[in-house]
């Protein structure tokens, strides 16, 4: 968003920032083996292309190093303000403004709110009970402790997400006793990641489009794996063969292979691709527990019929995907508060607009996930949409807009309608809530978010009064 503001002429912009650099997640999540399951040359920027990626599916270290990269290519770190933790921002109905609070009592005001805290950032801590009492060290994935020295220990990692299907097979030469607390078995397929060689990065430099074919290959991988999930599931077959031939060619053991077969419709958690979870989980000191954890005690992990003791816990329980903006206090209109109109769900006009919170946009918002492609292409398509908005507000043809609720609403009852005969639907997982509504997931393909955000439809929205305390239909 911001490099898009610079390219277009806006200077007056800030960026907020928690920490005390940029990269998000690619800055936080520094533990074995982080890395991306998109490949690189679609998990980037389209007008930031990198000749020089490593590998096809880039790890944390060279993420973090591109996104680092860019932000002073194109100048944008001189926007941001580090070590600024926002808490809440107030829409003034009078000035029709935002007021921005910091945790350290600043106040900012602002013409436009872009929230952009993305879906993944804050850790997913179960509630065991006794874990308090632990006497080892416990620390969540995300928030990886790397002066603990694992060599030798007993390792009790709980969940086998996507954050685990990384780290577990780069700890486990490590370990001297592994064991893995699944609550359901994820659906992992092959990984085709490659080194790059010498010769692909000359090839990149020297024929640019090599590098853009790659990324539209990608691309049109991802759209058919989307359809697999979503409109053309039998295709989704197809990917269940390819999980089943892969289980059973890297573990031997019919027991063990037992315990890794999901009980749900493949693509209804997250889609795993790793090369090495199942070998690592094949290997003599790995014990792969699927009883449930019934709490911490003193020196392990206690389930329903056992104890298994531990000298470190690490917690590979993902993040609070449906808790969108938290914890973050965000009032609009007559100070309605945005948990307030997220009762039940949240959920926003394209992902981006919300009734009653005039010129707010949230970049990575409700249903704008993706089970099959690259976020990044959708966050692209989301700021050239903001950005076309506040080419009509600085041109004074707009001032302050607010997306109409019957517009927002049959967006909204669309989105759900199709996500119902998702295979989403059909299991527990991060991508829904408590009640049963997915909340984070885009139902359709990449291309048809690129279709819809290409153009706003000023229709859906309108011009704010000065003053106003409600919002009004119509």
């Amino acid at each position: 968003m911001a490099i898009l503001l610079k390219r277009a002429g806006f200077a007056d912009f800030t960026l907020f920032e928690k920490a005390g650099d940029l990269g998000g997640v690619w800055r936080e999540n520094t533990y074995p083996g982080a890395a991306c399951d998109v490949p690189s040359s679609l998990y980037s920027f389209s007008f930031a292309p990198n000749r020089t990626w490593p590998r096809r599916y880039s790890e944390q270290p060279d993420i973090l190093g591109y996104l680092e990269r860019t932000a002073d290519k194109f100048g944008v770190r001189d926007h941001i303000r580090f070590n600024t933790e926002v808490v809440g921002a107030e829409f003034d109905a009078e000035s029709r403004r935002w007021r921005i609070e910091t945790a350290q009592g600043e106040i900012f005001e602002a013409d436009v709110l872009v929230p952009a805290v993305g879906q993944l950032s804050r850790p997913a801590v179960p509630d065991l009970p006794g874990a308090d009492t632990f006497t080892g060290e416990i620390f969540h994935s995300a928030e990886w402790n790397h002066d603990v020295d694992l060599s030798g220990k007993r390792v009790a990692v709980i969940g086998t997400g996507a954050s685990a299907i990384q780290f577990v097979p780069r700890i486990q030469p490590q370990a001297g006793r592994l064991t893995v607390f699944q609550r359901s078995a994820p659906y992992v397929i092959p990984k085709p990641d490659r080194a790059y060689l010498p010769l692909h990065h000359r090839l990149f430099r020297s024929l640019p489009l090599t590098q853009r074919a790659g990324r539209f290959a990608t691309w049109s991988t991802g759209e058919l794996l989307t359809m697999a999930l979503t409109s053309a599931k039998p295709l989704g077959k197809l990917l269940e063969l390819l999980f089943r031939f892969h289980l059973r060619r890297q573990v031997p053991d019919a027991a063990l292979r037992a315990r890794l077969r999901p009980g749900y419709p493949i693509g209804c958690k997250r889609l795993l691709f790793s090369n090495d979870w199942f070998p690592a989980l094949a290997q003599s000191n790995v014990d792969v527990i699927t009883e449930r954890i019934t709490g911490i005690t003193p020196t392990g992990v206690r389930t329903d019929t056992a104890e298994y003791p531990a000298d470190v816990i690490i917690y590979g329980t993902g993040f609070k995907a449906t808790e969108f903006l938290a914890p973050m206090s965000i009032r609009g209109l007559g100070g309605r508060k945005l948990t307030e109109a997220w009762e039940g769900g949240a959920h926003a006009y394209l992902g981006m607009s919300v009734p009653d919170f005039p010129n707010m946009f949230i970049l990575y918002g409700p249903n704008t996930n993706l089970g099959g492609n690259s976020i990044v292409y959708m966050m692209e398509h989301q700021a050239r949409y903001v950005l076309q908005i506040l080419h009509r507000i600085s041109r004074g043809e707009l001032s302050c807009v607010d997306v109409r609720p019957e517009a927002a609403g049959r967006f909204d009852t669309e989105v759900q309608r199709r996500l119902a005969d998702s295979v989403w639907s059909g299991c527990s997982s991060w991508y829904r809530e408590e009640n049963g509504r997915i909340s984070t997931n885009w139902p359709g393909l990449v291309w048809e978010y690129h279709r819809r955000t290409a153009k706003v439809d000023f229709s859906a929205y309108r011009e704010v009064p000065a003053g106003e305390r409600v919002a009004k239909a119509g």
